[in-house]
């Protein structure tokens, strides 16, 4: 009897993943071990990046927020600690929002903490 092969599922499989490789440079994106080898790493960077881009983020609004908070002659930590003294339940991505598109309102916000 002849060896059976499932030439139909085993070609779907590396066209799936030819096609996640689709855009990178050289072999990386057609040649099957250097292809399997080059998409793992890939999402495993793109794994890791998705929690690193939150601390990232974090990071922009606190400077924005510092810069704005500046103006008013205050620091960051001091208008922090004040926001949550008077219960004002704005997060930073909010904050940072303000500072920069919203400048008035921003300052009814500082204004609020200072008093």
């Amino acid at each position: 009897m002849p060896r059976s092969v499932n030439a139909v599922a085993s070609r779907a499989r590396r066209k799936k993943l030819l096609k996640q490789t689709k855009g990178q440079f050289g072999r990386r994106k057609n040649v099957l071990t250097v292809a399997k080898n080059s998409l793992e790493k890939g999402l495993t960077y793109a794994y890791r990046d998705r929690r690193t881009k939150k601390r990232n983020f974090r990071g922009l609004w606190i400077t924005r927020i510092n810069a704005g908070v500046r103006e008013h002659g205050m620091s960051y930590s001091v208008f922090m600690g004040k926001l949550l003294e008077k219960n004002i339940g704005l997060n930073r991505k909010t904050l940072a929002d303000l500072a920069m598109n919203h400048p008035e309102a921003f300052k009814a916000v500082v204004e609020a903490v200072k008093d």
